[in-house]
């Protein structure tokens, strides 16, 4: 199954926006993709008055995403922001297309690196996974891919390929971090890990935007092995991924972790192998 992974530079322009979507969109059906992910974030930047420009599942923004999948025939995995609770909004991924209406909301919120992510954003409580041509897919959002129960519960739930997400606040060791953090989650779980992050601003030519995040590149598909199948730059890309998902059974065959992963209570005690998988 092709892959496509649309690493762009979203702005406060919703408009432009969209047309970003719907341009790397038509390239990716056009390559054979099944699927084209996008960012975190990619209806609005982050750093704008989220909460004056938030949607419901059936505003016009996911209409208009909706009318493009269904045009195209392709499945399209994106960030927006849906109303929250106290004045706050959701961070939200949609994946639509034929066959397909998912949404998650992101559970774990960045509240990190002098980022407060739960000042705006109403945390999400559950999983999501939704299924294309057989094969099932998990979604998260950038910081949850520090947390790796989720992606161990999405693979519970029989995902295949974990998506994450992100606009991935730059800083030291940061992209250095996204590069393991995403191998690692194929690992733990092994999955195949389908990561899209904002593109670097800095590397697009463009200023950056104090300790708001944004995005350092380096978008990649990442085998249930570990091993890249697909890598993007830095700066804006298109980036087709060829998954392998009749491999899975043999990459679990030699390395049967969510087999062998036994729950240590907070006694210290393991369970039976196999009993391990809690939803968030």
């Amino acid at each position: 199954m092709k892959i496509a992974i649309a690493q762009i530079n979203s702005t406060s322009d919703l408009p432009a926006n969209f047309e970003l979507v719907s341009d790397h969109a038509r390239r990716a059906r056009e390559a054979g993709a099944a699927v084209v992910v996008f960012p975190e974030a990619t209806m609005c930047a982050f750093g704008n008055p989220l909460a004056e420009i938030a949607q419901p599942l059936d505003g016009p923004w996911a209409q208009q995403v909706r009318t493009l999948s269904a045009e195209l025939g392709i499945v399209i995995v994106h960030g927006m922001f849906t109303p929250g609770e106290d004045g706050r909004v959701r961070n939200t991924l949609l994946a639509t297309g034929p066959g397909v209406e998912a949404s998650y909301d992101k559970i774990h919120l960045y509240d990190a690196f002098g980022f407060a992510e739960s000042d705006t954003v109403t945390a999400g409580e559950s999983i999501a996974t939704f299924e294309v041509e057989g094969t099932v897919f998990g979604l998260s959002t950038c910081y949850d891919v520090r947390f790796p129960d989720l992606y161990r519960a999405n693979a519970a739930a029989g995902a295949a390929v974990n998506i994450v997400c992100a606009s991935w606040g730059d800083g030291p060791g940061k992209a250095g971090q996204w590069d393991t953090l995403i191998r690692a989650r194929a690992l733990d779980t092994t999955t195949f890990v389908v990561a899209c992050d904002q593109a670097d601003p800095a590397a697009s030519g463009k200023p950056a935007a104090g300790s708001t995040p944004l995005g350092v590149g380096h978008s990649a598909a990442i085998s249930p092995l570990g091993q890249t199948l697909a890598a993007a730059p830095p700066t804006p890309s298109l980036t087709i991924a060829d998954l392998d998902v009749a491999s899975l059974g043999d990459a679990r065959g030699k390395l049967p972790v969510l087999a062998n992963t036994r729950r240590i209570d907070a006694a210290g005690s393991a369970a039976a192998p196999g009993t391990t998988a809690v939803h968030p």
